[in-house]
């Protein structure tokens, strides 16, 4: 898996507050973020920057990552928070020096870049103690939104594979349409 991308097209869509609260919300992601406003954070597929705004609002400075060039295009359209800067990147080749960023999120994006040198990427340039937020579509749920069953991951896997990679794993849950995981990378 990995690399399957949201269609730029429906970008329009990504913008739905009601939608997208419903399977996680503003207040829990910032919660697990655990952010003082000092932090650097890369918000990884980024898209249309819904999220993104969302911890702008609570960051030092926000790394829009998303290997699609049309989806920073919507969020420049929409206009970005001052704090924010987009990079174009797949998450296995991240442009940041090691230990760059203090956290780390992905809002239903994880299944697009999982991959084993995504997670090294990410524990490359997390630094220390750092935080990394994924919520995500659970192979455990019905498919009733989010990409088809065969494209998620499940919570043991997930967790797996970010233990595997130096994380810890702080907060590991299932809901009914979607996984949530707060992790810390190892000291």
């Amino acid at each position: 898996m990995g690399h399957h991308t949201f269609d730029a097209e429906r970008a329009a869509t990504l913008e739905d507050a009601g939608r997208r609260y419903r399977y996680v919300s503003r207040e829990e992601l910032l919660w697990a973020l655990a952010l003082d406003g000092t932090e650097t954070v890369a918000d990884l597929g980024s898209g249309t920057g819904f999220y993104t705004d969302d911890v702008a609002a609570r960051a030092g400075h926000v790394y829009g990552v998303d290997i699609q060039p049309a989806m920073h295009d919507y969020y420049r359209e929409k206009s970005l928070p001052d704090n924010v800067e987009l990079v174009e990147s797949d998450v296995a080749t991240l442009p940041f020096a090691d230990d760059a960023l203090d956290a780390a999120v992905s809002t239903m994006t994880y299944h697009e870049f999982a991959s084993d040198d995504a997670l090294a990427e990410l524990a490359r340039t997390i630094r220390p103690g750092g935080r990394l937020v994924v919520a995500d579509w659970s192979a455990g749920g019905e498919g009733e939104a989010g990409p088809p069953l065969t494209e998620r991951y499940d919570l043991d896997t997930v967790t797996r594979a970010l233990a595997g990679a130096g994380f810890e794993m702080e907060l590991a849950t299932d809901r009914p349409e979607t996984l949530f995981v707060a992790a810390v990378r190892d000291e």
